[in-house]
């Protein structure tokens, strides 16, 4: 051609380099080939139309497929697509291998694709090039999903930002792995580095802090959400020469940087950097880029959830409280422990609330304070809130100096009134229990909770039954009866909620059983045990010991620990357990109204005598009990304290039961007939006890007895010494 000539048509050129030239269009589903390019698929030389299927059947179905993944690689870069296929003949035999190149487009309104592009025949490629990657064969594609779908769960099961980093630095890709990783993100219009992998510690200060207009591949790549790929150091310096200097000491050979992209939004940058030339084929950048999807979608799920960690912990420390300032004689240990799954936050809690006018005197041990714990109904935000707001009203209507029961009642109204008109209707349990520390004196109110726990100086443990009424919220008049307790010097007393007792497959008698046994095995102190009763149901062990439920209930725990210091405190420093004076007591009230707590009584009885070595006369003290107090529930019009001691070293202790009331009425004893319905309770105590009286108190009497531990159970007991009516 001399100058000057006009250039010859495109479609000339073409043609005298063999090179075909074809049109793609998805929504019509129909494939235009020119006379080339039809001979190359091995059709007659002529323009012709194809539908899809007839393109199909022409290549192999392994390298159709790569076409489909190579064209929404391109069209998300925004870059050529560019693919080596083989063409097969009617017998199924490859014919001729040729290269596709073409540019994609996507109309978002017909959702489909439109190519135009070119084939061209192609023998086997240079190593190194970027064609120097055989045509993708079935073994090397079955490995890079198998590398997708392990690297897929790996990141989807990752937990936090820390973890996802951790995942990405161990993933090895097909044929190919990185030497080095960054995750970088964006701040303001600063790029950071969220993580980084086979890099030095402090090699990344430099890329800190980095405007995003530096010119610098992972700034471009979050400016415009394209990848950017330097397949070698001189295409790296030709692209960036003022940042190049920055990135030539790791002495890397080849670089990917990628958007990580979620919900359209390009959230910051991944580099993987080799250690040797990499030519990233279609192939390589389609694993890269998938890669780069599932990294972004981790680490938007996990900063998601180490955002709702923060704040639901944060929620959860700013509404419990500390125990405030240490008070003589006593020990205070708490523990919160949230649920194991959803937001980790729910409505239990604890507190500590100083009495009017005894915060200062509490210094000195002279003060009253009350000890409070409760649990909202729920395990959400909304149960968290409700939490906070009740604890606030119970600390307020304390500080007014109401009693107990006011306290409960004005609690319950209160809560009452904030679930007015609100579909979502909660109501809360709480147990509030006002100290005296110089006396041990406990006054408790209930709603709806569970009963207090006292472990006794020689490690008896006994639930103390309270009086209680309806969980706070459902009655805004309900009542709420104050119960009268006395922790001695030694003994601690146990607070908790429910989900101490009934987590891990356990209802509330199989994990009272379970927290019981810790309560009467451990000897050090009060923060020890405090971390005993948490590991007990939440250790390692727990998972063994599971309860008759199927499931392993999740719930949040609140546990509340009080201890009067005996000899030598309540921790390391007490006496020894055999050394001490080995004494247990109960005290419960029994009204008129409420005859149903002579079986409390029964059971507290029966608990106070766990270890006593006769067991017929434990049965013959639980009798004596029930008898004693119903003789003064049926014969007078009087209220029945029962007190109840143990004294004494094992195999010779004394047991001491005393039942006193309001009335003047001595009893008497009677020869009832074999008919007689009553009469029989002064019998069975002059057949069953050891000792036995009736002494007048001033406004009253008490009727008591004793029963004497035998030092050999075996051995049959002598005739029972007697005494006279009046004792």
């Amino acid at each position: 051609m001399r100058t000057g000539e006009p250039l010859p048509a495109v479609g000339e050129v073409l043609v005298s380099l063999a090179t075909g030239v074809w049109h793609w269009d998805t929504a019509t589903g129909l494939v235009t080939v020119d006379a080339e390019a039809a001979r190359l698929l091995g059709l007659p030389a002529e323009e012709t139309v194809l539908t899809e299927a007839q393109t199909r059947a022409r290549l192999h179905p392994v390298d159709w497929n790569e076409i489909t993944g190579v064209v929404q690689l391109a069209v998300a870069e925004g870059t050529l697509a560019e693919v080596r296929i083989r063409i097969m003949d009617e017998r199924g035999t490859v014919v001729r291998v040729v290269r596709s190149r073409s540019k994609p487009s996507f109309d978002p309104v017909k959702k489909a694709y439109e190519l135009i592009g070119t084939l061209q025949e192609v023998t086997e490629p240079t190593p190194g090039t970027a064609a120097g990657r055989t045509a993708v064969t079935g073994d090397w594609r079955r490995s890079r999903e198998a590398f997708l779908l392990d690297a897929g769960r790996a990141l989807a099961e990752a937990r936090s930002t820390e973890e996802v980093l951790r995942v990405a630095a161990g993933l090895s890709m097909p044929g190919f792995s990185p030497a080095g990783l960054a995750v970088f993100g964006v701040t303001g219009d600063r790029l950071t580095i969220i993580g980084h992998h086979g890099q030095q510690p402090g090699d990344e200060a430099p890329f800190t802090q980095m405007s995003l207009q530096t010119d610098y591949p992972a700034a471009e790549v979050v400016r415009t959400g394209r990848a950017v790929y330097l397949s070698s150091p001189e295409r790296y310096k030709e692209r960036y020469p003022l940042t190049w200097p920055m990135a030539a000491p790791f002495g890397r050979y080849s670089w990917a940087f990628l958007p990580l992209t979620v919900a359209g939004r390009t959230m910051g940058a991944w580099m993987a950097a080799f250690a040797y030339p990499v030519a990233f084929t279609p192939d390589e950048r389609s694993v890269l880029t998938t890669v780069a999807r599932m990294l972004a979608q981790a680490l938007t799920r996990a900063g998601a959830a180490e955002t709702q960690r923060e704040l639901t912990d944060g929620l959860q420390r700013s509404m419990l409280p500390t125990l405030g300032p240490e008070i003589p004689g006593l020990t205070l240990a708490a523990r919160y422990i949230p649920t194991g799954g959803g937001l980790q936050v729910g409505g239990d809690w604890y507190d500590m609330i100083p009495l009017p006018g005894g915060a200062s005197r509490a210094r000195r041990g002279g003060g009253r304070f009350a000890l409070v714990i409760g649990d909202v109904q729920g395990h959400d935000v909304r149960a968290a809130g409700l939490m906070g707001q009740l604890r606030i009203a119970l600390r307020a209507y304390a500080a007014e100096g109401h009693r107990p029961d006011a306290v409960l009642s004005r609690a319950s109204g209160f809560l009452h009134g904030l679930a007015d008109g609100n579909p979502d209707l909660r109501f809360a349990t709480c147990l509030y229990v006002e100290v005296d520390p110089a006396t041990g004196v406990l006054e408790a109110a209930r709603a709806g909770h569970l009963d207090p726990a006292i472990r006794m100086a020689d490690g008896t443990v006994l639930v103390r039954a309270t009086a209680g009424g309806l969980p706070l919220g459902i009655d805004p008049d309900a009542d709420y009866p104050t119960t009268r307790l006395v922790l001695e010097p030694g003994e601690t007393l146990m607070l908790c909620t429910d989900g101490l007792l009934e987590t891990g497959g356990h209802d509330l008698d199989t994990g009272w059983q379970r927290v019981r046994k810790t309560l009467e095995a451990h000897e050090g102190d009060l923060e020890e045990l405090a971390d005993a009763l948490v590991q007990t149901v939440h250790g390692p062990s727990s998972h063994h010991t599971t309860g008759r439920l199927a499931d392993r209930r999740e719930d949040d725990t609140a546990l509340l620990l009080l201890c009067r210091q005996g000899e030598g405190g309540c921790g390391p420093g007490a006496v020894p357990l055999p050394a001490r004076r080995l004494a247990r007591r109960s005290m419960l009230t029994v009204a008129q109204a409420e005859p149903e707590r002579i079986a409390v009584a029964r059971q507290q009885v029966r608990e106070l005598l766990h270890d006593w070595t006769c067991e017929d006369q434990v049965d013959s003290a639980v009798l004596l009990v029930s008898e004693t107090l119903t003789n003064v529930l049926v014969h007078t019009d009087a209220d029945a304290l029962l007190v109840a001691e143990v004294a004494g070293a094992p195999g010779e202790r004394r047991l001491r039961i005393e039942v006193t009331d309001t009335s003047d009425d001595l009893p008497h004893k009677r020869r009832p007939g074999e008919l007689a319905s009553s009469g029989r309770g002064l019998v069975l105590i002059e057949l069953l006890a050891h000792t036995w009286g009736v002494a007048p108190r001033g406004e009253g009497k008490s009727i008591w007895f004793e029963i004497y531990e035998p030092q050999n159970p075996d051995e049959p007991e002598e005739s029972m010494p007697q005494t006279p009516l009046q004792g």
